[in-house]
């Protein structure tokens, strides 16, 4: 398997999501996107960036151009990379919702302290 197929597959398992959930947040059947990941195809410069953007990495590290490898996050790091990676999924409504969620769990965090 090509460096670019196992870079789609270790960055989604990175970020805890799903193939599907890739390709559903890029806008790509899950077909077309699974192609992309067994190394059966590579996608055209538009649908590279687009993956690249969705799962929060330049184009160069899912090409391996680039590594990160050598670079140890930390545990905190790799949530909020997470965290990142997912609040581009989310509608307005969702992310209004969001903050007062995170607004009432940081308030209660000051409390405790």
């Amino acid at each position: 398997m090509d460096t670019f197929a196992l870079n789609l597959k270790r960055r989604a398992e990175q970020l805890g999501i799903s193939n599907a959930e890739v390709a559903r947040r890029a806008g790509l059947s899950d077909r077309r996107y699974g192609n992309y990941v067994s190394g059966v195809r590579e996608p055209d410069l538009s649908t590279l960036v687009r993956i690249a953007d969705v799962l929060g990495i330049s184009v160069d590290e899912l090409l391996g151009v680039t590594s990160t490898e050598n670079n140890v996050r930390t545990v905190e790091e790799q949530f909020q990379d997470r965290i990142a990676v997912a609040l581009k999924a989310l509608k307005s409504d969702d992310l209004h919702r969001l903050v007062l969620m995170i607004e009432a769990l940081a308030s209660a965090s000051k409390q405790s302290a």
